[in-house]
């Protein structure tokens, strides 16, 4: 379809909606608010313009106001109707409406409504601006709690006036005796406060403006109350003779107040907020009170305060009666100069309690710790207090003396000739204690150290420390043994028996240099102890297995110690000799002719046998491993294995039987026919040379032939040495072996390859379903199957086919428009299958479709309550008949 045919196509489309506009009578049901309608601006203010927007896009309605037509609309075309000619636009692709130049009539609602059953609407409204806001007052100077002030907001022009009453910039709390009057042009208060001074304004607004007024001030006179008596410095018991003294009155008053000054009730020369009191003595001492009057309010208050005058401290200082001894009583006294009204102790800069051990004494003058403990070590103060002043101590440091506690030596008890031992001794004091060391009566040192000389076996004895505190003037005293021995030197394991073998007794010797007090026999690195073959003698110097037995072979120490040291011998390696036991033979029972065969040998024993293999009674190998071949079958016999063990003496043999068999030459698998989906199929195991049995494997896993076993898709039983597919499906793809075994050996057959045809399961054609005229399309056929399929195109079912292969491609015209048809065929399966698609032309179907969707919703029109818009039955049928002929016209 060209361009003059489209331009056509439209010039009757608009000559039909004057045809139309005739006939149509809408009518609007009742519909509740909607959101699906918006507005560019709402309210707005006359004069301006605005654009109503739909969330939804109609191409079959109207837009209407107050249930009037404004525009109609088609999928082809929309009409404005009059009186909005001149002032609506209307936009197809967005389905907004624009209204130009409202006015305030054009408040109202609009709506908009499609023959789909949509409908969206909003209330749209237009008003005057707001202009020349003005606030006056009907009095503004007023007297707080006895006057009423009546405030009054005017309007020059405007529409929908709403008020907003300002108090500074917070709205005025209404209630109370503050109310609003006159749609709240005029805001009351009665009985003024001090607090409603103001600045007042209205605020005065509509949907589109809002103006605020000119500000009022009132001017309230109030007071004097909350009135406050201020002492500087700040407000205390008493205050320091000498000092200066400021008192401060102020009240609430407006116009302030006028103060005067009294002291104990006479009046005082004095007049202002401030009386000052130089170099105070104790004569000014009393109760101050200031006056206050308003003089416009006519109204009086007052206040008073009592002021103390007191001299201060001049001196604190900490004495004790002596040294604080742990476990006795320790004094503390707190000296002051000047008048005191109370004490304080401190220890370490915090408060002190008192309590079991802790007491006060003269008015907390003094301090008693009774007795004294490690805790009361510290830093003491005591703080002396009055009205007007306090004083704190120096520190004085309190240290709790104690001990000697017990005396304590670290040091050895043994130790060998010619050490040098230290002894230390050590007792827990207050200052440290002084100290003496002692042996056998005799002062060694006056250290608390001592290092005693080279050592001798006479050394040993008992060893003294004394400590002493020459402050406590106690002591005290301890002392340790000191054993002098010789030490081990040299342990070593021996043995005076020949080789050790089993069931035989052995026995090993501990060799030690140097007085052992005790000896230990280790195997293999853990603690050897006595059972039923094993015994130690000679204060375990020995040790006799009796008999011995293999599992006594191992490495063998000795440890001898005494009091000041112990020594190990190197390992000692035992070997107990044994065997050898009945051989064992590793080897086939069967062989097939033309292989060979391997045997090993093999026999406990220690040290490991000799080995000698006889065949049918004859030698035939000297070693562990003796193997045979090619064999043939008349080699069938026995082989005779002995083992030798040239310690021990002893001989063991063992015999097992060879038999040759006729061997398996070849196994392949052979198939007669080509294997297809759905169909039945044998695969044929075939064997040159005798065998016992078959088996068949798939993907080198054994085959099952248990019917539970088996996937649920595959169907396969075995008959002689054959195995059927009854039928054969896809889930049989895989490599597949056949095995045939006799005694000797498993023989498997080349893999063989399955590989099920099948299809064409399904056909399918992608490509688009229209296209604009011109360009050239691509349509491509495809199937599932094995082998890939032949594929052929025709053209609304001609016999003769446009092309051989999966792909189609065509230039877009008018004849080649219709139904394209795919061929597919499987050459192996013979399966043949059919795919269809319809191709059309892009503008000729929108459009077709479009007039035939608007010609079926004019003559069958909705009849719900949902419905758009109704026809009289006259105009319906008209309107039917007219497009009936535009169609005709224009498709011809």
């Amino acid at each position: 379809m060209d361009y003059i045919q489209t331009e056509l196509i439209h010039s009757r489309i608009s000559t039909l909606f004057s045809l139309v506009s005739k006939f149509v009578s809408p009518v609007f049901p009742d519909h509740g608010s909607s959101q699906s309608i918006s507005a560019s601006e709402n309210p707005l203010a006359v004069g301006s313009n605005v654009t109503l927007f739909s969330t939804t896009t109609v191409t079959q309605g109207l837009w209407s106001f107050n249930s009037t037509l404004v525009v109609f609309v088609s999928p082809v075309g929309s009409i404005v109707v009059a009186p909005w000619t001149d002032r609506a636009v209307y936009n197809p692709n967005t389905s907004s409406l624009t209204i130009e130049s409202v006015k305030v009539e054009d408040s109202g609602v609009f709506a908009l409504q499609s023959t789909d059953g949509f409908r969206g609407e909003i209330t749209l409204s237009v008003q005057v601006p707001i202009s020349d806001v003005t606030l006056q007052a009907n009095a503004t100077h007023l007297v707080e709690h006895n006057d009423t002030v009546v405030l009054t907001c005017s309007v020059s022009s405007g529409t929908s006036l709403s008020y907003t009453w300002l108090r500074g910039n917070s709205t005025v709390v209404l209630g109370g005796n503050t109310y609003l009057s006159n749609g709240g042009a005029v805001l009351t208060i009665k009985s003024v406060s001090h607090r409603d001074q103001g600045p007042f304004r209205c605020n005065v607004s509509n949907g589109i403006s809002h103006e605020v007024s000119n500000h009022v001030y009132l001017n309230i006179s109030y007071g004097p109350s909350n009135v406050s008596l201020t002492v500087m410095p700040a407000m205390m018991k008493s205050h320091k003779t000498g000092s200066n003294v400021t008192l401060w009155c102020s009240a609430e008053s407006s116009p302030p107040a006028t103060v005067h000054w009294m002291f104990n009730g006479v009046a005082l020369n004095k007049s202002g907020p401030y009386l000052k009191l130089e170099n105070v003595t104790e004569s000014d001492a009393g109760t101050y009170t200031c006056v206050l009057h308003n003089s416009v309010t006519s109204r009086f208050s007052s206040k008073s305060v009592r002021i103390w005058v007191l001299d201060p401290l001049t001196s604190v200082v900490v004495n004790h009666t002596g040294p604080a001894i742990l476990h006795e009583s320790f004094t503390l006294k707190c000296e002051v100069s000047g008048t005191v009204e109370h004490i304080v102790w401190k220890k370490d800069g915090y408060p002190i309690s008192a309590d079991n051990t802790t007491m006060f004494g003269m008015g907390n003058k003094t301090l008693t710790l009774d007795p004294v403990q490690h805790s009361d070590a510290g830093h003491y103060e005591c703080q002396a207090f009055n009205s007007v002043s306090n004083m704190t101590s120096s520190p004085y440091d309190v240290k709790v003396y104690y001990g000697p506690k017990m005396a304590m030596i670290t040091g050895p008890h043994y130790a060998k000739t010619g050490d040098n031992v230290t002894f230390i001794c050590n007792a827990t004091s207050k200052p440290p204690s002084h100290y003496k060391w002692y042996f056998n009566g005799d002062m060694v040192s006056n250290m608390s150290v001592y290092v005693t000389p080279p050592l001798t076996l006479n050394m040993s004895g008992k060893y003294v420390c004394k400590a002493f505190n020459h402050i406590t003037g106690k002591n005290s005293s301890a002392y340790k043994m000191l054993t002098v021995v010789d030490p081990i030197t040299h342990v070593h394991v021996v043995s005076s028996m020949g080789p050790a073998m089993e069931g035989y007794p052995y026995n090993l010797t501990c060799n030690v240099t140097g007085p052992p007090d005790h000896i230990y026999w280790m195997k293999d690195g853990a603690m050897l102890h006595e059972d039923n073959t094993t015994s130690f003698y000679m204060g375990n110097k020995t040790v006799m297995f009796m008999p011995a037995d293999r599992y006594d072979s191992g490495h063998y120490r000795c440890k001898a110690g005494n009091a000041v040291g112990s020594v190990t011998s190197y390992p000692y390696m035992l070997l107990v000799n044994y065997g050898p036991e009945k051989p064992i033979i590793q080897g086939p029972a069967y062989a097939e002719a033309g292989s060979h065969a391997v045997f090993s040998c093999s026999a406990m024993s220690a040290p490991p046998s000799t080995y000698s293999w006889w065949y049918n009674n004859n030698s035939v190998s000297n070693t562990s491993m003796f193997k045979i071949g090619p064999l043939s079958l008349n080699m069938s016999g026995e082989l005779t294995c002995k083992a030798y063990n040239n310690v021990t003496g002893k001989t063991s043999r063992s015999s097992k039987m060879l038999k040759v068999i006729e061997p398996i030459e070849s196994v392949m698998i052979h198939n007669s026919s080509i294997p297809i989906d759905k169909e039945n199929f044998t695969l044929t195991c075939v064997v040159v040379g005798p065998y016992d049995s078959i088996y068949w494997m798939k993907d080198n896993k054994t085959l099952s032939m248990n019917s539970s076993n088996t996937h649920p898709h595959t169907y396969y039983h075995m008959e002689n040495n054959s195995l059927h597919f009854s039928p054969l499906t896809r889930y049989n793809d895989g490599s597949y072996r056949c095995v045939a075994t006799n005694k000797a050996a498993h023989h498997k057959s080349p893999p063989y390859m399955l590989l099920v045809n099948y299809g064409p399961l399904k056909v399918k054609i992608s490509g688009p379903d229209m296209a604009h005229l011109g360009p050239r399309v691509t349509l491509t056929c495809s199937a599932d199957s094995r082998p890939e399929c032949d594929f052929y195109w025709f053209f609304n079912n001609r016999s003769t086919p446009l092309k051989h292969g999966p792909v189609l491609t065509f230039p877009v015209s008018v004849d080649s428009l219709g139904k394209y048809i795919c061929q597919a065929r499987n050459p192996v399966t013979n399966i043949t299958m059919y795919q269809s698609k319809l191709f059309a032309h892009s503008i000729v179907s929108n459009v077709l479709r479009s007039h035939l969707n608007l010609f079926f919703s004019l003559l069958f029109p909705f009849s719900g309550q949902d419905s758009a818009f109704h026809f009289a039955s006259r105009g319906s049928l008209m309107l039917a008949v007219l497009f009936a002929l535009s169609i005709t016209a224009l498709f011809n």
